[in-house]
């Protein structure tokens, strides 16, 4: 690999360039025309504008970004995370070119972009899944009784969604049928398809995910991530590893976890996620997520190990040099997204030019930004400012060092989540791990009275 061309923008292509360039590995960014002038197109050696402010003209615009390798040289696409970072199709025309694709291979994608087939492959590696049907509903058939079956209250999922995205919770038999007819038609929207199926719902239930890794001949895992505190299924704070999980079901999710990569052949980083229900003390598969993960830092922080630099090894065609006895976890770390958005507001996007921007830093306090002060977020993207990151010998101290980095921020000119951030690290849930995946709409006050 002489040459990588990032097909992403903000901060993960910030965070790519970085390990590229340690590597001694050239860069090419692309840049839409609304992201002239950003961190990533500074720091690469070379940039290419690919296209107007709409992503869909720009960084989902296959044809423009496998142009832009052909004209600058690249030899590798890195899709980071986001946009086209688990497209099967684009993967195989990266390939097809005679490209490097950073990733797992497309085959892979499409067997766990599919939801159904990709929780049918869990359950043959031992995985343990919630109660519901193991493939596709047959909508034709009587729904009402296997939903009865699977007992209330339950979700229908859209089997090709993520993200999130294409869920709709049933409380009771009448609802069954409008619901999934719902569900199928956001499903046609959003994925192109209108498969779906049943999943057994958990109240009050908490995220938790395994990093996995491989070369496909040897694969291990990073250690557990818990994501719990979300808003509107959203990832806000991760840490790792998992707080409170009884520790045989935190060594089967791994071990488990570990299987399904090593059943489907798998390449690269990936990310096996989890339901916690605290009440029964149970894990069950949600999903794996064929890519490196937002909160991969904090993997990173426990075990010492680039997951970006891995990421190109492996692609190089190396092998990974270790198993999973060699990797050692020390401590306990925070990831803190931040956005651009007023979280007392209903999370109302900021775009606007950012006047100041001070982060924080000391002994183990990481910020992995896409902005610079002076620079204008815009309105076409996600609003994903950076990530503060924070490690520290244990949780208690974890945490008390996040506090104090998150009180040294200060960000002008623009709204951001930082005050929202300062007000959870303070909870005492939040410090006994009592929060879970609906936590911040459930607790009255904690957000302003607009939100």
């Amino acid at each position: 690999m002489k040459k990588l061309l990032i097909a992403n923008r903000g901060e993960i292509a910030v965070r790519i360039i970085r390990a590229a360039r340690e590597m001694g590995i050239a860069t090419v960014a692309v840049v839409s025309e609304a992201d002239r002038g950003s961190n990533a197109e500074r720091l690469a050696d070379e940039s290419v504008v690919i296209g107007p402010a709409p992503a869909g003209l720009s960084y989902l615009n296959h044809e423009a970004v496998l142009t832009a390798a052909a004209e600058t040289g690249a030899d590798a696409i890195h899709p980071g995370y986001g946009f086209l970072s688990e497209n099967a199709d684009f993967a195989r025309k990266v390939t097809d070119a005679g490209l490097v694709w950073v990733g797992p291979d497309p085959d892979t994608i499409v067997l766990m972009g599919d939801k159904s087939r990709a929780r049918r492959a869990a359950i043959e590696a031992g995985v343990p899944v919630l109660a519901g049907t193991d493939g596709v509903l047959d909508v034709t058939a009587d729904i009402e009784s296997i939903a009865d079956g699977i007992g209330y209250p339950l979700v229908v999922k859209a089997s090709a969604g993520g993200g999130g995205r294409g869920i709709r919770r049933i409380e009771s038999r009448a609802e069954v049928r409008g619901t999934v007819e719902v569900a199928q038609a956001e499903a046609q929207a959003a994925f192109n398809s209108n498969e779906v199926y049943f999943e057994r719902f958990v109240t009050r239930a908490r995220h938790v995910e395994v990093q996995i890794f491989g070369d496909g001949e040897t694969w291990v895992h990073l250690g557990d991530r818990d994501c719990s505190m979300q808003r509107r299924q959203q990832k806000v704070i991760e840490e790792a590893p998992a707080p409170g999980l009884p520790e045989d079901l935190r060594q089967r999710m791994r071990d488990t976890s570990v299987e399904l990569a090593r059943q489907s052949r798998y390449v690269g980083a990936g990310t096996v996620e989890f339901l916690y229900d605290p009440d029964r003390q149970e894990i069950a598969f949600i999903e794996m997520n064929t890519r490196l993960q937002v909160e991969h830092p904090i993997s990173e922080a426990i075990t010492g190990i680039d997951l970006v630099r891995e990421q190109l090894r492996i692609a190089s065609g190396e092998r990974l040099g270790y198993t999973q006895q060699d990797i050692e976890f020390e401590g306990h770390a925070f990831e803190f997204r931040i956005n651009a958005e007023d979280p007392d507001s209903s999370f109302m996007p900021s775009p606007g030019r950012i006047e100041a921007l001070e982060l924080s830093g000391g002994p183990g306090v990481r910020a992995d930004f896409g902005f610079s002060a002076g620079q204008t977020v815009m309105p076409f993207y996600d609003s994903l400012l950076g990530k503060l990151i924070v490690w520290d010998r244990d949780r208690e101290h974890a945490l008390a060092r996040a506090a104090r980095a998150l009180d040294e921020v200060e960000i002008s000119g623009i709204k951001s989540t930082v005050p929202l951030m300062r007000r959870l690290v303070a909870l005492d849930d939040f410090s006994a791990a009592q929060h879970y995946t609906t936590y911040i709409e459930s607790v009255p006050g904690l957000l302003g009275a607009s939100a």
